[in-house]
């Protein structure tokens, strides 16, 4: 379903596609009121195929003990699928895709969400996963893909997960926590110390999205209709005041805006203080 190479999930970060896995799974089974399972694989199968116009892409939003952004995406086929399951239709790819067949499959997927919610809560605490229908892949790079593969053997069903680099770095640094807390006898303190250093050089090298926020305004919804190319949008900060540096949506820095080598570059002036 993607035509880039995919970059497979690594290790430390595989249990999470397998509880999406698993939990689809169980809500498969019981709308359908026979046992379904659910496979992950790393590796884009051979009926991926690539990205379509008509896919269905869903942005996942995780908070409280996991942060960071997931994406689901379904071509029309597996939408489809999905829907008239939940929607008692007959199963049939002889008609076209419905807003409300979207809407349906998005409301499938949230009940699974709420299963891997229960999952993750025994691991990484109360973790609320929201989910949204969105127009087009997510403007965060994946850190890693995966297919939750599921239906007909000889032609299954397939949704492409990607995580990005904060979710994958929190799932990994969850092993890290896990060391630190783990007592240890005097006699091993230096290897034990050893690993917690690796695994902190292993989350050194995690690629981070950050992003610019200028400002913010609110907009009725009749004056974002009204938006055309050359429309001017004021925003509540002054040109002279300092631009926040954001990674995951929360503050870590402000600076100013500076050109380099043609390209907008921030220079930092403050750095937020830890979360408390």
């Amino acid at each position: 379903m993607t035509d880039a190479p995919a970059t497979a999930a690594r290790p430390e970060a595989a249990s999470f596609p397998q509880i999406w896995a698993d939990s689809l799974g169980q809500v498969l089974s019981q709308i359908g009121g026979s046992a379904q399972s659910c496979l992950v694989t790393d590796q884009a199968p051979e009926n991926a195929g690539a990205i379509d116009e008509t896919d269905l892409w869903i942005a996942g939003t995780c908070s409280g003990g996991l942060r960071g952004e997931m994406s689901l995406r379904l071509n029309s086929a597996t939408t489809l699928s999905l829907a008239q399951m939940l929607m008692s239709e007959p199963a049939t790819l002889e008609v076209p895709v419905t807003p409300e067949h979207r809407e349906a499959t998005l409301e499938l997927l949230r009940q699974v969400a709420g299963l891997v919610v229960t999952s993750l809560k025994s691991r990484w605490g109360e973790t609320p996963v929201r989910l949204e229908a969105v127009t087009g892949a997510p403007s965060w790079p994946a850190s890693s893909s995966s297919w939750l593969r599921f239906g007909d053997q000889n032609s299954p069903s397939l949704i492409e997960m990607q995580l990005s680099a904060a979710l994958a770095a929190a799932l990994r640094a969850e092993k890290t926590e896990a060391a630190k807390s783990a007592p240890a006898p005097a006699s091993t303190a230096a290897p034990a110390a050893d690993e917690n250093r690796a695994n902190l050089d292993l989350l050194l090298d995690v690629e981070l999205a950050v992003s610019l926020r200028f400002g913010s305004r609110r907009l009725l919804l009749r004056e974002i209709l009204d938006l055309t190319p050359g429309s001017v949008v004021e925003l509540d900060r002054r040109v002279q005041e300092p631009v926040d540096m954001l990674l995951d949506g929360r503050l870590v820095a402000r600076g100013e805006v500076v050109v380099i080598n043609g390209e907008y570059g921030l220079r930092i002036t403050e750095v937020a203080p830890p979360p408390s």
